[in-house]
């Protein structure tokens, strides 16, 4: 049951009839586990921690910097060389006290990820290095949680979900490959703030979609910030797929 004060604060997305009450009680009772607190995470965890969902874990080994204040919103000047995680959860705590937000200043290595993913119910990858990226998306296919993914650098942004729940769902690496290359920072390549601000947005929109029961398809949304327009790449399950194909997948659980 909710109280009074938990009706009237949810009350503008309780009228929304693809979610109403018995979506309201699903998030109320989940826990989401966000990887890395910044330009993605931001956004994301302000909209969930808005909407109520009941446990929010945050993970990060990184300190508030001045060069991120102009993308990751939840920080103010004064929270400079404090570490992200505690930064960002003192953020949600102002915003909805009503949340459980748990701060880690760790990295999400596999046996981090080990020790958390059994009590989560959703994670969100918000982080900036495919090795991290593929670690939580082994650690998903083991556990069966679903996943989120988010990635942006310049104008372009990427979104997928990976409803690792079902058996014939795609995983992460299905779609990259399993290799760990190719990473380019943002201080090498440059990001505008928008830009991320709307992959993180949209993480949190399909997390509440995933954590209701709604449907999400199987697509590799991709964001052009210069022209303000989208693509769609559909994707599938790889029979060949080392971390969640064949007879021995290295994401199976043992």
């Amino acid at each position: 049951m909710f109280s009074d004060d938990e009706l009237q604060r949810y009350s503008r997305q309780l009228l929304v009839a693809d979610f109403d009450l018995d979506g309201q009680e699903a998030i109320a009772g989940a826990t989401v586990l966000l990887v890395g607190c910044g330009g993605l995470a931001n956004p994301a965890a302000l909209y969930l921690a808005g909407a109520g969902v009941g446990r929010l874990i945050l993970v990060d080994d990184d300190t508030v910097d001045t060069s991120n204040l102009h993308r990751q919103i939840a920080f103010r000047g004064d929270q400079v060389g404090q570490g992200k995680a505690a930064a960002l959860a003192a953020q949600l705590n102002a915003l909805n006290p009503d949340v459980t937000v748990e701060p880690h200043a760790a990295m999400a290595g596999d046996d981090w990820l080990a020790r958390h993913l059994p009590d989560v119910d959703l994670v969100l990858d918000c982080c900036d290095n495919f090795a991290t990226r593929q670690a939580i998306n082994a650690a998903c296919v083991r556990h069966r949680k679903p996943l989120v993914s988010g990635a942006a650098i310049r104008l372009d942004g990427q979104l997928a979900a990976f409803d690792l729940r079902d058996p014939d769902s795609a995983c992460y690496a299905c779609v990259y490959g399993d290799g760990t290359d190719g990473d380019l920072a943002c201080s090498e390549a440059g990001i505008l703030g928008p830009v991320v601000g709307t992959i993180g947005t949209l993480q949190a929109l399909l997390a509440l979609h995933l954590l209701t029961g709604k449907p999400v398809a199987p697509r590799l949304r991709l964001f052009d910030g210069r022209t303000l327009s989208w693509r769609e790449v559909a994707f599938r399950k790889d029979p060949a797929c080392p971390v969640c194909g064949g007879p021995h997948p290295r994401g199976a659980t043992a």
